[in-house]
């Protein structure tokens, strides 16, 4: 009877261990389709066995666990390409806003197309025009007309990228935010992975936990450093943190010099240190690549601007008298963009005539018109410095766009790969189902078979039934 009940103990073990293979399986199954949800593979174990003497001993079954099929490796390289995969997205969209503001299109690219390029265009052969009819009221209509639109546009494409900053400041803010809520989550699971399995795989909260890190790893770029209990650390790039095990470090926001900065716990600017993730690519087009092109458009409205008024000022105007300044500038090429004006809508204050020409002389007219050709800014002329300004802007605009091609078949490979590891296979599913039902009947069989011998022994071999 001793050993039909030690028997009988093994087949219940066995029975049990079936049932937690299968219930492990249907759990897959039924998260298959949970976000960041890790496979788990049923293992098992044989128990200590007992000696019964010198030469015999007793099994004591098997015990079966759940192990998540989890590649640490592999997950933490999904997330930092996904962190280069955010950032140069956020920068190719910022920077396809930017370049839509100066009417470039993928079917038209030429500067003389844009609409600062034909003002450009149109304002100096309005002044052709005047050298030809330096008397005709119309023609120096026409060169107040054109300078009126050239400074209007001029103003309307600074706006724009104004309003175009003011939308990525909104945008840093926004992502903090996340950034924020993320980290707090971490550090809570942190506590959790902590406090229920410090030594070994937490299953669903560390599926959770990753989960987080791949959602972070959209916006910020992060450094992660496993603890002894199972925890994280998380730092910036440039080493701020971020999350100590339980304990989270929110980032803030301050507005600096007109942009919102990213201010770190430790209440450090930390704008310019920021990589990876939405947010860094948003500041690199907020902090950079704007800036270049603004610039790049001051320049050019000052020294358009500059020019004309000092070529003005040296001739008659219709009136016989010196010349006044066209265009309203500031004191220096900084903001000329969006200050831009005329200064007079006189159409007889264009000064065509030479000093000592009567009010019908050619000689500043042509010397007005010849400024087309002229080295104004960067030596360059005007058409062609604006025709580098977009031609660097869209080999930027290439650039970044290439690489975010680039990352992201990167980082669909290394997902698939992810996938592939540790996500969960329907048919693998199927087939473990199978075998662990196989596996319960056969303990379930045996267990009938102890069952009627038991019987049989205590009714001494009788057929009588024991009940």
């Amino acid at each position: 009877m001793g050993t039909l009940t030690a028997l009988l103990d093994l087949t219940q073990n066995a029975l049990q261990a079936s049932q937690a293979a299968i219930d492990i399986t249907s759990n897959n199954v039924a998260s298959a389709t949970t976000a960041g949800y890790t496979d788990e593979v049923a293992t098992w174990q044989e128990a200590d066995s007992v000696s019964l003497s010198s030469t015999a001993s007793s099994g004591e079954g098997v015990s079966v666990t759940a192990v998540s099929q989890r590649d640490p490796v592999l997950n933490q390289r999904v997330q930092q390409q996904t962190q280069l995969e955010s950032s140069s997205s956020a920068e190719s969209t910022a920077l396809a806003d930017l370049q839509s503001i100066f009417g470039i299109t993928t079917s038209s690219t030429s500067a003389i197309s844009t609409t600062i390029g034909t003002d450009i265009n149109s304002f100096f052969n309005s002044l052709s025009s005047l050298e030809a009819s330096p008397s005709s009221p119309e023609v120096r209509q026409g060169v107040v007309s054109a300078a009126s639109t050239l400074a209007s546009d001029f103003n309307t494409a600074s706006s724009q990228i104004a309003q175009q900053t003011s939308s990525l400041n909104q945008q840093v803010s926004g992502v903090v935010s996340e950034v924020n809520s993320l980290t707090t989550s971490i550090a809570s699971l942190n506590l959790q992975i902590e406090g229920n399995s410090p030594n070994s795989d937490a299953g669903t909260l560390e599926d959770q936990r990753q989960e987080d890190l791949t959602q972070l790893s959209q916006y910020i770029g992060f450094d992660q450093t496993k603890t002894e209990n199972n925890g994280l650390t998380l730092t910036t790039a440039t080493g701020q943190l971020l999350v100590s095990e339980g304990q989270s470090s929110p980032l803030s926001t301050s507005i600096v010099n007109g942009n919102v900065d990213v201010i770190a716990s430790s209440g450090r600017d930390i704008t310019s240190t920021l990589t990876g993730g939405s947010l860094g690519g948003i500041i690199q087009a907020r902090d950079q690549d704007l800036p270049q092109v603004s610039v790049a458009l001051d320049s050019l409205a000052y020294a358009i601007g500059s020019a004309v008024n000092t070529q003005n000022e040296a001739g008659l105007n219709a009136n016989g008298t010196a010349g006044v300044a066209i265009f309203q500038l500031p004191a220096t090429s900084t903001g000329a963009a969006s200050t831009i004006s005329l200064a007079t809508s006189d159409p007889n204050a264009i000064a065509a005539a030479a000093a000592g020409q009567g009010s019908s002389g050619d000689t500043n007219a042509t010397a007005l018109s010849n400024l087309a050709n002229s080295p104004l800014v960067g030596g360059q002329t005007a058409p062609e410095f604006y025709a580098s300004l977009l031609t660097q802007l869209g080999s930027t605009v290439s650039q970044v766009s290439n690489e975010n091609t680039t990352q992201q078949a990167s980082l669909t490979q290394l997902t698939t790969q992810q996938s592939s590891e540790s996500g969960v296979s329907l048919d693998q599913e199927a087939a473990n189902l199978t075998l662990y039902e196989r596996s319960y009947d056969a303990a379930a069989k045996v267990f009938t078979i102890v069952d009627e011998l038991m019987a049989s022994a205590l009714n001494l071999g009788e057929e009588t039934t024991v009940t």
